[in-house]
This record gives C-alpha cells, sequence and structure tokens, in this order.
C-alpha cells in the first residue's frame, strides 16, 4: 500500500513538472524586437524565415526603391534586406531553445544485465531518474530566462544599431552626391575661366602669370571633381552594403540635395535620466548581472550535490523463483572537489559583470553628453552659414557685380569672387551633413549600442 502511495506522489510530481514545460514559440520572442524597433524609431522589423516571407520582403524593398530613395524608406530597406541582420536574430532561437531545454524535464533511464555464474543466471532491470537536474530545474530555468531577455535586448540593439548606420550612411551618400554635382558646375566655370584668360594672352591684354594662376585653378577644379567622384563612390556603396542590396537593386536614386536644417534644436534636459532609463544595452547589462547572480545561487546549490540518481530495481535469478525488489540511490562523494573553485569563478564572473555595468553607465553618461553638445554645435554651424555667412557672400557678389557693370573691376575679379564663393557653398554643405550626422549619434547614444562580447 505504501509503495502504491509513492509510486502515485512520483506520477503527479512528474505530470506536474510536465504540465509546466515551457514550448518553442513560433517567432523565438522577435515580437518584442519589431514593438521596440516601431516605439522608437517608428519603422518595421522583419526576420523571415520562410520562401514566402523572403519573398513579401523583397516586393517591399522592390516599392521602397522604385522612386527617390528617402531616409526613412533607405532604413526600413536595410531592416528588411540586410542578411547580416537576419543571421544575428539567429540567437533569439538558439537562446529560446536553451530555455526551453531547461525546462524540460530529464529523460529517465533504463539498464538491463544479465550475468552468468556457472549454471546460475542473473537478470538485472533497473529504471533510473536524475534527481540533481530535476531539483536545480527551477534554478536553471530563472537563468535561461534572463539570458533570453537578454538575447531580446541584444537584438533590439544590433537592429537600432544598423539603422542608425544606414540612417548616417544615407547622409554620407546625399552630402557626396551634392558635392559631386557642385564640383562639376565649379570646373565648368573654371574652364570657361581658363579659356578666356588664354584669349587674353594671346592679345597681349594678360600676363603669363595671371593665365597660369587660371590654369592652376581649372587644375584644382579638375582635382576636385576627381576626389568627389571618388568620395561619392565610397559612401554610396557603403550604404548599398548596408541596405543588402545587389544587381540592378543598386541603381537606386538618391534625393538631389539634403534635407534643410530644423528651425530650432532640440531641447534635452534630462538626457542622462533618460538614457540611464531607456538604454539597450545598459538593459542587457543588468539582466546578464541578474542572470550571474542567479547562476551564483545555483553553483552553490550544486556545489556537493553533483550526481544524485534515484531508481528501482527488479533482479531475478534462473535457480530460484524468488525476485528482488527495491530501490537504489547514487551520490558522489566529495571527497577530493567540495566544489569551492566552481563558486569561486561564479563570485568572479558575477563581479565582473556589476563592475562593467557600472563602467558602461559612466560610459553611456559621458556619450550622451559629447552627442548632445556636438549635435549643438553643429546645429549653430549650419545656422551661421545660412543665416550670415552665405547671404554675405552673396551681397559681395552683387556689388561685385554692379562695378563690373560700371567698368570698375575686370572679369577676373569675378572669377576671384566665385572662389571665394565656392569655399563658403562647399563648407555649408559639409556642416549640413554633420549636423545630420550628429543627430543621429544623438539618437544612437540615447538607444545604446550593442555589446554582443559580454561574458
Amino acid at each position: 500500500m505504501m509503495m502504491t502511495l509513492k509510486h502515485r506522489a512520483l506520477t503527479a510530481a512528474l505530470a506536474l513538472g510536465l504540465g509546466g514545460c515551457a514550448g518553442l514559440s513560433d517567432d523565438s520572442g522577435f515580437a518584442e524586437v519589431q514593438q521596440q524597433t516601431q516605439a522608437r524609431i517608428g519603422l518595421e522589423a522583419r526576420w523571415p524565415k520562410t520562401d514566402a516571407q523572403h519573398s513579401a520582403a523583397q516586393r517591399r524593398v522592390a516599392e521602397l526603391l522604385a522612386g527617390p530613395l528617402s531616409v526613412d524608406n533607405a532604413v526600413q530597406v536595410a531592416l528588411l534586406s540586410n542578411r547580416r541582420l537576419q543571421a544575428s536574430y539567429a540567437e533569439l532561437g538558439m537562446s529560446e531553445a536553451d530555455l526551453v531545454q531547461a525546462t524540460r524535464l530529464p529523460n529517465p533511464g533504463f539498464s538491463f544485465g544479465r550475468m552468468r555464474r556457472g549454471a546460475e543466471t542473473e537478470i538485472d532491470r533497473g529504471f533510473h531518474f536524475d534527481l540533481a537536474r530535476l531539483l536545480v530545474a527551477p534554478w536553471a530555468s530563472r537563468v535561461e530566462t534572463r539570458r533570453f531577455e537578454q538575447a531580446r535586448h541584444l537584438a533590439t540593439a544590433q537592429t537600432l544599431s544598423l539603422a542608425f548606420e544606414a540612417r548616417k550612411a544615407w547622409f554620407m551618400a546625399v552630402a557626396a552626391e551634392e558635392t559631386l554635382r557642385y564640383t562639376q558646375e565649379v570646373l565648368k566655370a573654371a574652364d570657361a575661366g581658363e579659356e578666356l584668360a588664354a584669349r587674353m594672352v594671346q592679345a597681349g591684354n594678360w600676363s603669363r602669370l595671371d593665365h597660369a594662376r587660371e590654369q592652376g585653378f581649372y587644375a584644382d577644379a579638375a582635382l576636385n571633381v576627381a576626389k568627389a567622384t571618388q568620395a561619392r563612390t565610397a559612401a554610396r556603396e557603403r550604404l548599398t552594403r548596408l541596405l543588402g542590396l545587389w544587381g540592378d537593386q543598386t541603381n537606386f536614386k538618391l534625393p538631389e540635395r539634403l534635407p534643410d536644417l530644423p528651425k530650432a534644436p532640440d531641447d534635452l534636459p534630462d538626457l542622462e535620466q533618460q538614457a540611464m532609463a531607456t538604454r539597450l544595452d545598459l538593459q542587457a547589462l543588468r539582466a546578464q548581472s541578474q542572470g550571474l547572480a542567479s547562476n551564483l545561487g545555483l553553483s552553490k546549490v550544486t556545489r556537493v550535490i553533483n550526481v544524485l540518481e534515484l531508481g528501482v530495481a527488479r533482479n531475478t535469478f534462473s535457480d530460484a523463483p524468488s525476485t528482488e525488489r527495491g530501490y537504489d540511490i547514487r551520490l558522489e562523494i566529495p571527497l577530493f572537489d567540495w566544489g569551492g573553485a566552481r563558486v569561486a569563478k561564479a563570485e568572479a564572473v558575477y563581479m565582473q559583470s556589476v563592475d562593467q555595468l557600472a563602467h558602461a553607465a559612466i560610459e553611456a553618461r559621458s556619450e550622451v553628453r559629447e552627442a548632445y553638445l556636438n549635435y549643438r554645435v553643429n546645429h549653430d554651424i549650419v545656422r551661421r552659414y545660412r543665416d550670415e555667412i552665405l547671404p554675405l557672400r552673396q551681397r559681395i557678389s552683387q556689388e561685385n557685380q554692379l562695378r563690373y557693370n560700371g567698368m570698375f573691376i575686370s572679369v577676373f575679379d569675378l572669377l576671384a569672387d566665385a572662389r571665394a564663393q565656392i569655399t563658403a557653398v562647399n563648407g555649408h554643405i559639409e556642416a549640413l551633413r554633420d549636423f545630420w550626422l550628429a543627430q543621429s549619434d544623438l539618437q544612437m547614444a540615447q538607444i545604446g549600442k550593442p555589446h554582443g562580447d559580454q561574458p
């Protein structure tokens, strides 16, 4: 009767444990990555796994590439077709598999033996169950749960990191296109000036020194076009790689100029506090520290009980009608290894993660302060170009045009003034590009960069 009650209790415990086992989800936790991406940048992240899903993603990419590629559309294309990002999502599936495995009950074991001694034959049959794994299953489950949470944080951070890399690459590519077009216009003007200077020299109205200066200006303009062409190719190819495009897709079109400067920069008085609460890298490090703390508790529990198996046995003998029944327990004796080294290592790893988290928080505060300062300074620089330097160069050009019409200055004085305008226009293009890059850096600093090499 007693054995029957024990068997029923064991059966009930096994059924309860099996009922609590987690199963693999359809998306491996990717829904949270999608929600975070949508909430932070307003764009959609996808993880296509089937041929139909890949085809749907490529159709969406083709739609986005049909017209001039805006910055938001460029980021969306990167989220849909960058295969490096898609490969990183596999970490979610692996982490979830570890979590599910930690919640599964260990498989029971069956043993069978047949021994002969003279005319006597002994048959041993046993059924064993790993009680140690069953006892530590709650701790192991909590550890893997935190690791899975950390994997989700990391996947979100990698998604947003790629988004801002693509965003910055788009600004670089558009600025390079705009600079190339402007240097080509300058080359045309320099060509006209050099031709006019050659005619003036032939007519005897100009010195060879002045002619050489115009030739030097034309040579510099041609060199600038070559450099701008190289910069344009490099910027466009980097954008192409981040977008994950190939073949005919690389012929995408970009806008002719950068977006205008916002009227006023964003005011962020609580920037550091917001970063501490929302940066994904800090959230991942916190989850890691919590998981290691749980792992430390697990190490202390299992420092002595390393192997604990419970089993039932049934032995029969060929020379006697009787049958032996009973159970056996196998326990490792901590004679040489008491588990102190494992606990010490777990404590050291945990303290390492605590220090890493503290250091990451200090760096995060510094990063957001620096990024915000660069953002504000670049806004002021572009505003000065727009409101002061370019209007001033335009007024100087207008005054020189009036003097030229009154025959007070020559055409070459006008050309010299045009060269000064070239410097101002190029400076404005570069400053506007740097502002949009600084804005992207500020947004990335508020989100945090992924740290894939944490212990």
